[in-house]
């Protein structure tokens, strides 16, 4: 890591706000945030390009989580030519539009989803998948079947399909496995362990990992990065959340991916330039740009 742990410690701007972290040392090879949410972030779109290009992050992912943050992450993409976006409605998203509206709102809104993706600045179909974590049993199933239309969604149009699974792993290969995973199929912010990376590589599936892989309890996070192969792996913020060490605590951005990035060529005994250069060629490939 580059900043010493004193150096880590949140420091409080006027009025109490959390101070950003610093800039890390720029990076020698550029590379892409593949999963970020500028719209969650304090920031405007165009600092936040600016600031991520000061240390070679050069290409963004904006992904939107239902449809007015879709809406807008598509916008954003079309303005900026740094940013492309990806689209979808959240795994918890889908059972709210259900509760509150009926399966006709949910359909209502995945038809909208898909003709936000068929615009040429959309190149991923996500965030979609399970989360078994904050949605119980009884809105799974509209999870499952909102999961299933984003798969078809993603195969019809030729978008990369951006998956968000958390505590549902196994929920999440089962659905892939019956409808069949999208050729080009990314694990945002994986979360699976050494077997479960296996898995994915062995069915040539791309895994994002986030800075929460530089967290000390992350260990069998650091063991399926460990086994991942160095040309399926991507390299992600997720901000404004999972910033880092050691500035856990601090807001995230895109301009941090360099901090996960250097932590994740340590865990694989790589080069960061020689990870930085898979990271970009993956992260082209995946996404098709």
């Amino acid at each position: 890591m580059e900043k010493s742990a004193k150096a880590a410690r949140p420091a409080k701007q006027a009025g109490g706000a959390v101070e950003p972290a610093p800039p890390p040392v720029p990076l020698n090879v550029p590379v892409a945030d593949s999963h970020t949410h500028i719209d969650m972030q304090d920031a405007t779109v165009g600092r936040t390009v600016a600031a991520a290009a000061e240390v070679g992050v050069t290409t963004l992912v904006q992904v939107g989580c239902d449809l007015e943050r879709s809406r807008w992450s598509a916008r954003v993409a079309a303005e900026h030519d740094a940013v492309w976006a990806a689209v979808a409605l959240h795994p918890n998203e889908a059972p709210r539009l259900e509760l509150s509206g009926g399966r006709e709102a949910l359909d209502a809104a995945l038809e909208e989803i898909a003709e936000l993706a068929a615009r040429p600045e959309v190149l991923a179909v996500g965030e979609t998948g399970l989360d078994h974590f904050r949605t119980g049993e009884e809105g799974r199933e509209a999870q499952r079947y909102s999961f299933r239309r984003h798969i078809e969604m993603a195969k019809r149009l030729d978008r990369a399909l951006v998956i968000h699974d958390r505590d549902a792993h196994e929920d999440v290969l089962r659905v892939l496995r019956e409808e069949g995973a999208p050729e080009r199929t990314v694990f945002h912010c994986f979360s699976g362990d050494a077997a479960m990376a296996e898995v994915c590589a062995a069915n040539g599936w791309f895994m994002s990992f986030a800075g929460n892989v530089t967290f000390k309890n992350a260990r069998p996070l650091r063991e399926a990065l460990a086994a991942a192969p160095p040309e399926l792996l991507l390299v992600e913020t997720d901000a404004p959340f999972l910033t880092p060490a050691p500035y856990r605590g601090r807001p995230n951005a895109p301009y941090m991916i360099p901090y996960t990035l250097r932590a994740m060529a340590e865990v694989k005994g790589l080069d960061e330039d020689a990870l930085a250069e898979h990271v970009a060629a993956n992260t082209a490939r995946a996404f098709g740009y």
